[in-house]
This record gives structure tokens, sequence and C-alpha cells, in this order.
């Protein structure tokens, strides 16, 4: 299981049938979703569209080879740090160094134990969640750390969390590239660890639950409330700030396009109104409903 109590997502990269069919009923039988590819575009096609946690990575394939997805993985952001074992029946040692020169973690050759390559996965699985405590761009808590807050509210009723979902990110993103939109998500973290460490003498405490949804602890009735406008009012002032003046003035793009406009969605939910069951995706549907932050 993942952090937040999902299964964690298996992407299986293998061009014989029955070896595919092996590892997907196997560990999808000890509680994995699995994800199958047996061409390598295919296998890019997935990664793209439904992150895997881990990739279990044949070398030869029908159309690239291993090497190759291996490094297409490696050099797009959204994988660029998504574990890889190489399973394959090539034996040399030049192709074991090639294969963990380009960023596998491990590299398992054919025939193999499913039960060791199982324990294998496990273990790199469970260095992954380690790496994956603070989120790599803003550094604020993930997952279990939030968790444990959401323990810490429920229990004390003069707390409170507030919700923040950051949106519009990905047409912001396409329009000014990839540095301008982590500079805005690490300006939005500052923001919210000013306030919080303002409302709360005590333990303050700021959590990304997702990319573009942040949470942070406040105190209940009246200072809850008064935290929410506070931040509201100073994120909403930010705003102008991620962008151009000369596009923010104009409200245009320079090719003349619409400006991709990003806004914010903030809830207040206090200690009884946070669900007692359903971890994370309980949480955010609470704080988020339906909507993406998007």
């Amino acid at each position: 299981m993942s952090t937040d109590g999902t299964p964690r997502h298996i992407l299986i990269v293998e061009d014989d049938p029955n070896t595919a069919e092996m590892l997907s009923a196997y560990f999808s039988s000890v509680g994995y979703q699995v994800s199958v590819a047996a061409w390598g575009q295919d296998a890019l096609k997935i990664a793209s569209e439904t992150l895997p946690d881990l990739v279990v990575l044949d070398i030869h394939l029908p159309d690239i080879d291993g090497y190759e997805v291996c490094m297409t993985l490696r050099s797009q952001r959204r994988t660029e740090h998504t574990p890889i074992i190489f399973l394959t029946e090539r034996r040399e040692r030049m192709d074991r160094l090639t294969g963990l020169q380009l960023g596998a973690v491990d590299y398992i050759t054919k025939p193999f134990d499913v039960q060791e390559l199982r324990f294998r996965v496990r273990n790199v699985l469970r260095r992954s969640n380690l790496d994956t405590l603070l989120h790599p761009i803003t550094g604020l808590p993930t997952s279990m750390l939030i968790e444990e807050q959401i323990e810490r509210v429920i229990e004390n009723d003069n707390l409170a969390v507030i919700g923040v979902a950051l949106l519009g990110m990905p047409a912001f993103s396409d329009a000014y590239g990839f540095v301008t939109h982590d500079d805005v998500l690490r300006a939005v973290a500052l923001i919210l660890r000013n306030t919080s460490t303002e409302i709360m003498v005590n333990d303050p405490f700021v959590g990304q639950l997702d990319t573009y949804q942040f949470l942070l602890v406040t105190p209940t009735g009246q200072e809850g409330y008064i935290a929410l406008g506070r931040l509201n009012q100073r994120l909403t002032e930010a705003i102008s700030f991620f962008y151009p003046h000369v596009d923010w003035e104009s409200g245009k793009l320079s090719d003349g396009d619409p400006l991709p406009k990003i806004n914010f969605d903030i809830k207040l939910l206090a200690s009884e109104q946070i669900p007692r069951e359903g971890g994370l995706p309980q949480l955010r549907q609470a704080l988020f409903g339906k909507k993406k932050a998007a």
C-alpha cells in the first residue's frame, strides 16, 4: 500500500505473454495495482497517463528496447524519479552496467524467482516511500506526515484544517514553462508557511496533499475564520506577481491568446467534519469535492 492507503501501481513491460500474465496475476494477488505493456511505446503512453510507482522492464521489446524506454522515462520530469527494475535474459556484465548507469535501481536476469522479485519490489517501494515524505518541489510534508496531523486534529476540538487547491496550473505551465510553474508552487508554500506560523504559535503545520492541493492546521472557531480570510487575501494578492507584468496588464499572452488564470479554492473543516475513515482520499473529497485542482 502507498502512504495514502491506495495500492501501489506497478507497470510491467514484458513482450512474452506467459511471463507478463504470470507477473500480472501474481502481483495483483498480493495487493498491487498492475498495468501491462508488451511494447515500449505503449509503456511510455501508460506511464504518461497513469504514473506508476515502479516499472518492471524487459530489455528486449518488439519496437524500442528497454534501454530506450528507461532513457525516455528518465528524461521526462513526470517520471524521472520512478524506480525501474530491469528484468531480462541478458546476463553480460556490460548489459547490467548499462542498465544501472541509465538509472535502474535493480537488474534481475531470467529465469528468476518470483518471490525474490516480489521482495525486491517491496524493498524498492519502501525506500521510495521514505523519499516521498517531503514534496520534491516545495519541501512540504506529504502522505504519512499529513495523516499524523489529521489524527492530532481529530483528537482536539480546538483545531481545524484549511484546504487550499491551486487551480489553473496545467494551462499556466504550458504557457510559461515548468521552471515558472515550480516557482509558483514554492511561492504558495511560502505564503502558507508564513501564515501558519502566525496563526499557530505552537506546532504550526503545512502539508501538501497533492501537487496542487495543500492543507494547514489552524485553531477552530473565530480564529480559524480569521486565518481563512487572511490566507485568501494573501493568495489573491500574490496572483499578479506570478505573471510577467505586461501579460498581467493586457490580460493576454505575447501571442495574443487569453491569459491562463490561476485561482484558489479554500475551505475550512472543523475537527468534527473530518472523515474518520477513508484516509487522505476521503479528506480530499471533504475539502475539494470532485473538483480537480487543474
